[in-house]
């Protein structure tokens, strides 16, 4: 690398990976399995806000946010202040062992802030995979069906039952099977590739007849346990529906007695500007699942829902040895203050404002650009090699992911051509960090054009 790239915020004084990265990857290809992947080639010495710093010295503005789960930043102090302040009390008892109140305020002010004016109750666990098995396990339980339905495209996990309901086999599932049984996928919008003879409306409510054609054709409506939505698909692309499918979705389930489980495990917590993603559909689920940015990198994951839902399971049938920690807890409960007293729903539309012109200016201006879309802070352009034909270029998306490490921008691709590159900057971003990252993913873009 020639010389030092700095711009104010970013600031990159070696190639990376820098030396001290260098021996760091050694000791870690010698003891850390290869199937533990890794996007950027160092290691994080400290992180504050929306900065990293790695282990020489290198300054990333952070536009991954450790895949969605820090909405309120790195060491956001009045989370770190909550966590102090829980490990000075107690570090764990296991609340089916010796309760906690952090656990109680937690569920209150949760069910408090998802939608609907029903009785609800909430359930905290470790991961956002263990939160959908266990709505899964919730709504087996209430509705005594067995069959679930997920969506093409659709990420839930990495355990087997999550696997099972995730859409993308490689490198999610490939030859990890058998998976579990009852498990079945249906159709989602992606307006970006429709048939170009249809209208967006005309689309919607065609994917919709599909969705039901394969409940009533393929399982049976009295066999469906739940169905099990992204509100914006995450790793699928950041594939945002219309309210014509899920609201057609949710009557479909009201009219069936099938759960409805939100998925909001990338898509809470204000990512979208909204506490939950689901508001922006004017529809109400039965559950609810949250995690990653709840508790800004603390583990700790939850099931909100109905209460006569959520009550179905007896005593002892739902939760775990570290499921709903006090530090989690105390974390995840600052992170609601951080959001209140920040205005954090509406920083984010005003972030994703901002994104959104300038991806759409961007799109304009180059041809490898096919699709911009966004809800609040959850933007993402599509790559392409050939915007006629829409052919997704999965080697061009690589090349600006490292082309951004390289002048100091962390960002990620998703989708199931891995052709897309996401938004995920902390909502606490300033906008002179924002302008900043902007302007290195686009000069990121165009080295990666000619290279």
């Amino acid at each position: 690398m020639q010389g030092e790239i700095t711009m104010g915020f970013a600031h990159l004084q070696s190639s990376l990976p820098g030396e001290k990265a260098k021996d760091l990857l050694e000791r870690r290809h010698q003891i850390i399995p290869e199937g533990v992947g890794y996007g950027t080639p160092s290691f994080t010495k400290q992180a504050e806000g929306v900065m990293v710093e790695d282990v020489d010295g290198n300054q990333f503005i952070d536009f991954a946010g450790a895949i969605g789960t820090i909405n309120v930043g790195h060491r956001h102090p009045t989370v770190v202040d909550a966590i102090k302040n829980q490990v000075d009390d107690f570090v764990h008892t296991g609340f089916n062992v010796m309760m906690y109140e952090s656990y109680i305020e937690l569920a209150e002010r949760l069910c408090q802030l998802s939608p609907g004016d029903h009785a609800k109750k909430a359930m905290f666990l470790n991961s956002g995979a263990e939160a959908v098995e266990n709505a899964v396990k919730v709504a087996r339980k209430y509705t005594k069906r067995p069959a679930v339905v997920t969506f093409s495209r659709s990420f839930h996990g990495r355990t087997l039952m999550t696997m099972s309901m995730t859409a993308k086999v490689k490198p999610y599932k490939y030859e990890f099977g058998p998976f579990a049984p009852e498990v079945y996928r249906a159709p989602f919008p992606y307006f970006y590739r429709k048939p170009d003879a249809m209208t967006e409306q005309e689309y919607s409510e065609d994917t919709l007849g599909h969705v039901k054609r394969v409940i009533e054709q393929e399982i049976s409506p009295d066999r469906v346990a739940a169905v099990v939505m992204e509100p914006v698909q995450g790793e699928g692309g950041f594939v945002i529906p219309d309210q014509t499918f899920v609201q057609g979705v949710k009557a479909f389930c009201e009219e069936h007695g099938i759960m409805f489980v939100a998925d909001e495990i990338q898509t809470g917590f204000t990512r979208t500007g909204d506490y939950f993603a689901i508001n922006h559909f004017d529809v109400v689920p039965d559950l609810i699942t949250v995690s990653k940015s709840m508790a800004a990198g603390v583990p700790i994951s939850g099931v909100i829902g109905r209460a006569e839902v959520m009550d179905a399971a007896s005593p002892g049938e739902l939760g775990g040895t570290y499921s709903g920690s006090p530090i989690g807890c105390a974390a995840a409960l600052a992170v609601l203050d951080v959001i209140e007293q920040e205005n954090l729903n509406d920083r984010a539309f005003k972030i994703g404002e901002t994104v959104m012109n300038q991806f759409h200016e961007w799109k304009n201006k180059y041809d490898c650009i096919g699709d911009v879309r966004g809800l609040g802070a959850m933007c993402a352009i599509e790559l392409v090699s050939d915007p006629v034909e829409k052919t997704p270029d999965k080697a061009l998306t690589g090349r600006v992911v490292k082309e951004a490490q390289k002048r100091g921008l962390l960002v990620l691709a998703a989708g199931n051509y891995g052709n897309v590159i996401r938004m995920l900057m902390p909502i606490v971003i300033t906008d002179a960090q924002l302008h900043e990252g902007m302007s290195l993913l686009e000069e990121a873009i165009q080295a990666a054009m000619v290279s």
